[in-house]
């Protein structure tokens, strides 16, 4: 089984399989190179972004990204002043160091071929490296799928197939589950809630207090988005002259905390999830949940309604939000795609509104049938939804449809807390009809910005 920590990674904008996965896929190159004793040698290496990687990959940093990976990088503990120099002194010298220390020669313009021509079969997020000595011998050959959220997967990994319709591979826990059935009829037959036997499983994977600590970091990352989101002016890089407008919105908030509108509540979620992929549109640092383009929903949710001004409730009901919701992202990942490229927006915005819909309607003290119900609404209503990013940037549309997203996580939830009979639709059934969706829906409306909004909307 994945983890629930699999699913919540902290890392950098915009994009989790654009941006967080290329830089991955890079440092993991080097690492081979390093393992086999070759890094010394090379004296050239060569990036080839293909698909989906290739196509949105100017707008989504992909390049740089990719490029910083073999600098040394990792998302999760970037450094953007270190990175930036770095950067400084490739476009001056043309020259890189690998993994911090081994100095070769590299031009971006040269040495990064965007083949958006190259759609592999397999994943539409292909990235090949190529390493070559001084006399142009190939020391290695690679190629690696980042297959959304931050993970990343080599051909080898993508077609081990599940068996008997479960997911047999990874770790072993105490409550394996391959759907959402098996999940529930785990708590019916244990006595256990949806965050229980998620618990207990992170359990067989680390100490109690690493991995409480762990979701307490993710939250307390959530809300720092939030807040530099909250306190950032000014236009967003990439040309679209797209204007912050969550602290014009919370300015507003502010000065009226305790109005009577009724709508206000939309004001909040919309507020506290746009400051999140502003900041995200921005190459900031924020959470994947489950990937960088939905990243708003769970934090504009918990932030909302998981306070309580006691500390320790208040840590308690947000482990419970995230255990539940990173159980939903699970089933997710392990039965379908939480892919733009692959699945479209449904992948990712969709997942996420399902995710948070999930997580509120169990801190709302909902049955785990019930928070199965709120997930299978937070989808059922995002299905069909593209990912047609204008000018391949992570701004419009994505920015307001994490707001959308997130006003609808809580209706789902409540829609599902106002019902006890089981559902007509199940939520091993709109997974399925998600991943049938996105293999059904036309390449041009999954993250490659040629079709949709992203081609009607004429660019100044």
């Amino acid at each position: 089984m994945l983890s629930v920590l699999d699913i919540f990674r902290i890392g950098i904008g915009p994009s989790s399989s654009h941006t967080v996965g290329p830089m991955r896929i890079s440092a993991m190159f080097i690492r081979a190179l390093k393992r086999s004793g070759k890094l010394g040698r090379v004296a050239r290496i060569h990036i080839e972004l293909q698909g989906s990687l290739a196509l949105t990959g100017i707008g989504h940093g992909t390049p740089r990204a990719a490029i910083l990976g073999l600098a040394g990088h990792k998302p999760e503990t970037f450094n953007p002043a270190k990175g930036d120099a770095q950067f400084e002194r490739l476009e001056r010298d043309h020259l890189l160091a690998l993994a911090g220390r081994h100095d070769i020669s590299f031009d971006q313009h040269e040495d990064v071929d965007l083949a958006g021509h190259i759609v592999p079969d397999i994943h539409p997020n292909g990235m090949r490296l190529r390493a070559f000595d001084e006399r142009g011998v190939i020391l290695s050959d690679r190629t690696y799928y980042s297959t959304g959220g931050g993970f990343v997967a080599t051909e080898r990994q993508l077609k081990k197939a599940p068996k008997n319709d479960r997911i047999e591979v990874g770790r072993q826990v105490p409550y394996r589950f391959g759907s959402a059935s098996d999940l529930l009829e785990l708590c019916d037959t244990h006595s256990l809630s949806i965050d229980d036997v998620i618990l207990q499983n992170e359990d067989a994977m680390r100490p109690r207090e690493k991995t409480e600590a762990g979701l307490d970091a993710i939250a307390k990352a959530m809300d720092d988005s939030i807040a530099r989101g909250l306190e950032k002016t000014g236009i967003l890089p990439g040309g679209l002259n797209v204007r912050r407008r969550a602290p014009e919105l919370w300015a507003k908030l502010s000065a009226a905390p305790q109005s009577n509108e009724r709508e206000q509540l939309f004001d909040w979620l919309n507020c506290f999830a746009m400051a999140v992929n502003e900041e995200n549109a921005a190459g900031g640092k924020v959470v994947t949940a489950p990937t960088n383009g939905a990243a708003g929903i769970l934090p504009a949710v918990m932030r909302f309604y998981c306070l309580d001004s006691e500390e320790k409730a208040c840590r308690s009901a947000r482990r419970k939000f995230l255990l539940t919701a990173g159980a939903i992202g699970l089933l997710y990942k392990q039965r379908a795609s939480i892919s733009g490229a692959e699945m479209g927006c449904q992948g990712e915005v969709g997942v996420a509104c399902s995710m948070a819909a999930g997580g509120l309607a169990a801190f709302w003290g909902g049955s785990p049938t019930q928070i199965a119900s709120a997930a299978e609404i937070g989808m059922e209503h995002n299905l069909g939804l593209t990912c047609d990013p204008v000018g391949g940037l992570v701004q419009v549309p994505c920015i307001e449809r994490n707001a959308i997203g997130a006003v609808k996580a809580v209706n789902a939830a409540r829609l599902a807390l106002h019902r006890d009979e089981v559902t007509l639709v199940s939520l091993d059934q709109v997974i399925e009809t998600m991943r049938q969706t996105g293999l059904d829906m036309s390449t041009k409306y999954k993250e490659t910005s040629q079709g949709g909004l992203a081609v009607n909307v004429i660019e100044c």
